[in-house]
């Protein structure tokens, strides 16, 4: 019969033993580096149960804002015609743009066009005094709670990079999008729902579903898309035929032989993984239909988001199911208002963003309102933003084009100091000349209310710690309470 060796064999000699030794001094010498670097720190503090990912996790500084609901303009809404009067367009109404400006080049390629100043009217509102133009004047009550950033820049020109890069902070896809780092940094808050969720008022997003995708992060993180009408989440329901009794009775049966499949092989954590994921569906059938059903609101409520007007009745309600989602611990939330590059006004910019504002105004405001008479604004952030602006010289004669190069977004609740107006664009509204607030910043922004260091949310991708701003981004600590 042989004889098993040993797990560790004995020294032969003092050589050997002081050899071994020394081997065991390299390995607290490789511990010291790796610490000096934080990578350990990192994966310890990460500490996330295979078993269990979506498990609660602590932030790594005390959270401002518990969810976030990102209202995204998709195609562009005009910053110069909303939250960032010129009147020097005024005065150069209908001429060449100045050479002091600088060459632009478009997405359209109409490089130069005469400048088209704004129809609409401004006026200051609330106790800061912030410039909203008529266009919105249901939000335009709100200013008192906002912080508007009027000198944000990104880097794509078109559509679906740019769209992407607000999403995931890359025109490129393949990114995870800023709900999954927050899902993968913070986990659930709802065993019952789904941590990230994503809803559109028509047409899918440009780019679809890599807008909300987990990228390289793990395919749990990813965003779940909502819809309105009918079951919330596709193939979510069992059919007709299988009852509550029967459904739970199949998934107890097929627990159990999972379990004594697994029994041997406690190594496996993909199958008890698998096993998590079949529970949260099966809760998730309950949960999520009673999440969506609108009817026990009051119709003072549904009034309030604009539910009793056609113009406003699509995305008032996806504004109130957003405030529904947030009151049962979904973290981030996202609606999508003009789907598809709906505030996209190349020919015509006033019947576009008439419409568009119609459509958004009374819906935005009133989700402001309810969750402040809620006690939830506190501590739910509140984002607005597209992808980029539009452009002050006019394309097609009553058009905008694109401008990556300076456009405004705002903030409320979650720790916004409230009334704020940061950053400035030149005097046409060209481009940011101060408080110049990249994608990036704007992400670290947002991760750091939730209480995320966005240079700490990190994962091994390829032999590399990937982070949420890639190599850049600064909190714009000037808009935080």
């Amino acid at each position: 019969m042989t004889q098993k060796q040993p797990h560790i064999l004995p020294a032969t000699s003092r050589r050997d033993f002081l050899t071994k030794c020394g081997c065991g001094f390299g390995g607290l010498a490789f511990g010291y580096l790796l610490g000096l670097d934080g990578l350990l720190a990192r994966a310890a503090n990460m500490n996330i149960d295979p078993l269990n990912p979506l498990a609660p996790r602590p932030p790594h500084l005390p959270a401002r804002a518990k969810s976030v609901i990102w209202l995204f303009m998709e195609g562009g809404p005009s910053h110069l015609d909303l939250f960032d009067p010129k009147p020097a367009l005024e005065k150069l109404a209908g001429q060449p743009m100045p050479e002091s400006f600088g060459k632009v080049i478009t997405a359209m390629g109409t490089a130069n066009n005469s400048l088209m100043p704004s129809k609409r009217s401004f006026k200051q509102h609330g106790e800061c005094g912030i410039w909203v133009s008529d266009w919105l004047p249901n939000i335009a009550q709100h200013t008192d709670e906002m912080a508007v950033i009027r000198s944000c820049w990104a880097d794509g020109l078109n559509h679906v990079g740019s769209v992407c890069q607000m999403n995931t902070g890359d025109i490129l896809a393949g990114r995870p999008s800023l709900g999954s780092w927050t899902t993968y940094g913070l986990g659930t808050a709802n065993e019952n729902l789904p941590t990230f969720v994503v809803m559109a008022d028509g047409a899918e997003p440009v780019g679809g579903p890599k807008n909300w995708s987990a990228g390289f992060l793990p395919a749990t993180f990813e965003g779940t898309q909502f819809r309105t009408d009918g079951p919330p989440i596709f193939h979510l329901s069992p059919p007709g035929s299988v009852g509550e009794k029967q459904q739970r009775s199949k998934l107890d049966l097929l627990a159990e032989l999972n379990r004594h499949f697994a029994a041997d092989k406690p190594e496996d954590t993909e199958l008890a993984a698998r096993l998590n994921s079949y529970e949260l569906a099966y809760r998730m059938q309950a949960a999520a239909p009673h999440a969506v059903d609108l009817s026990g609101e009051s119709e003072l409520t549904k009034k309030l988001y604009g539910m009793d007007e056609e113009p406003t009745r699509r995305f008032g309600t996806l504004c109130l199911l957003a405030r529904r989602l947030v009151e049962r611990g979904v973290r981030f939330v996202q609606l999508y208002c003009g789907s598809n590059s709906g505030w996209d006004a190349h020919v015509d910019l006033e019947e576009n963003h008439s419409k568009h504002c119609k459509a958004s105004d009374k819906p935005i405001a009133g989700l402001l309102t309810d969750l402040k008479a809620r006690g939830l604004l506190d501590d739910t952030l509140v984002v607005w933003a597209g992808e980029f602006g539009r452009t002050p010289f006019n394309e097609k004669g009553k058009g905008r084009d694109h401008n990556p190069w300076g456009f405004t977004m705002w903030m409320a609740g979650g720790g916004v100091k409230a009334g704020t107006a940061y950053g400035a664009t030149d005097e046409i509204g060209l481009r940011a000349v101060e408080g110049n607030a990249h994608v990036h910043d704007i992400h670290a922004t947002i991760l750091r209310l939730l209480g995320m260091e966005h240079q700490k949310l990190t994962f091994l991708h390829n032999g590399r710690d990937e982070r949420p701003t890639i190599n850049g981004g600064e909190v714009i600590t000037d808009i935080i309470s």
